[in-house]
């Protein structure tokens, strides 16, 4: 039963929504913890950018097909799941729930997680590391785009540009300079690959804190009865359902063996928390933050524990004849990583 529990990260998450109810910060306090996540922000991005390998990039771009279908996945297939479903998602959710949702359809997947479930799965661990990268790098672009589509085709504005240039300065450019910084420092931040999980989750958990503050301060709880929240579970819950089928049955008519099926599922099914909160924060000034990103963070820990029974069970599947000789061994992971 352990793999139903939930993990660490997300116990700290759990635990910054429920200080955030009974600590608000705001004032003084609340400028202060601000100007700390626009900071952290700005670093998670620049050692994402020193962490990315050209090296595997380059070495993975031959299996052009792949990268393409999970693209497909990542940025047609969620944003029109989110956008047919609206009568469905319409009865269970309230409309700020329903905006999360649809941006939490925009999202890129999540990089550390869908490799290390893929080469549990015993996938090709080579083509997931190239798929979430490359899904990553571009979702700092494609998303802002799909979320201005998708707030003015809702009446609700469009893309600013105000937050057209916040995007640029607190993700785009330290995301360059890491790039160009990475001959110095890359091979030093991927040694240290537990400082690069530490500004992850501290710049979610600072935007988890001052987004839900400011929301419970506008009266969040007395927004969001019970009935509501468990609508919400059930929209993540079908959503990862049918991109988990997509992807595996899609995967197969297209003529793709096991190992890049196996790709293809849990680099195109997943989304990054670790990208969605700090994005959610420059795109949706003006808008109530805590709603936006309670769809993402409930929808992190369901497809945590949902890939890692289903990377387990494609584990057991036999192995080829002499398939095992030159395979990389499965990495193992503590299903923390967003």
């Amino acid at each position: 039963m352990r793999r139903f529990l939930p993990d660490g990260f997300t116990l700290s998450l759990i635990a910054t929504v429920i200080l955030a109810s009974l600590l608000p910060c705001q004032g003084v306090a609340a400028r202060i913890f601000d100007v700390l996540t626009d900071v952290a922000i700005a670093l998670l991005f620049f050692l994402h950018g020193a962490k990315l390998s050209r090296e595997a990039v380059v070495s993975g771009m031959t299996n052009w097909r792949l990268h393409l279908t999970v693209l497909a996945s990542t940025f047609v297939l969620f944003p029109l799941l989110g956008l047919l479903l609206r009568p469905l998602l319409g009865s269970l959710v309230s409309p700020d729930l329903y905006l999360g949702i649809l941006f939490l359809c925009t999202l890129p997947s999540t990089v550390q997680s869908s490799i290390a479930f893929t080469s549990i799965a015993r996938g090709n661990v080579p083509a997931a590391i190239v798929s979430a990268s490359a899904s990553s790098l571009l979702g700092i672009f494609i998303t802002p785009l799909l979320v201005g589509l998708i707030i003015a085709g809702s009446g609700r504005g469009g893309l600013s540009l105000h937050a057209v240039g916040a995007i640029v300065v607190q993700l785009f450019i330290p995301f360059v300079a890491g790039q160009v910084a990475q001959r110095w420092i890359g091979h030093g931040v991927r040694r240290r690959a537990a400082l690069l999980s530490f500004v992850d989750r501290g710049s979610i958990l600072l935007v988890v804190y001052t987004a839900f503050s400011a929301a419970v301060l506008q009266g969040l709880w007395h927004q969001l009865p019970w009935p509501v929240l468990a609508g919400l579970l059930v929209v993540n819950a079908v959503l990862l359902a049918l991109a988990l089928l997509a992807t595996r049955y899609g995967a197969r008519a297209l003529g793709f063996t096991k190992d890049d099926e196996i790709t293809i599922v849990f680099c195109g099914s997943k989304k990054s928390l670790a990208s969605g909160v700090p994005m959610a924060k420059v795109l949706f000034a003006g808008h109530p933050l805590g709603l936006i990103v309670l769809p993402i963070m409930l929808f992190h820990q369901i497809q945590l524990m949902t890939c890692a029974v289903l990377a387990r069970r494609y584990a057991l599947r036999p192995t080829p004849l002499g398939a095992g000789l030159a395979r990389e061994p499965a990495a193992p992971t503590d299903g923390l990583k967003p």
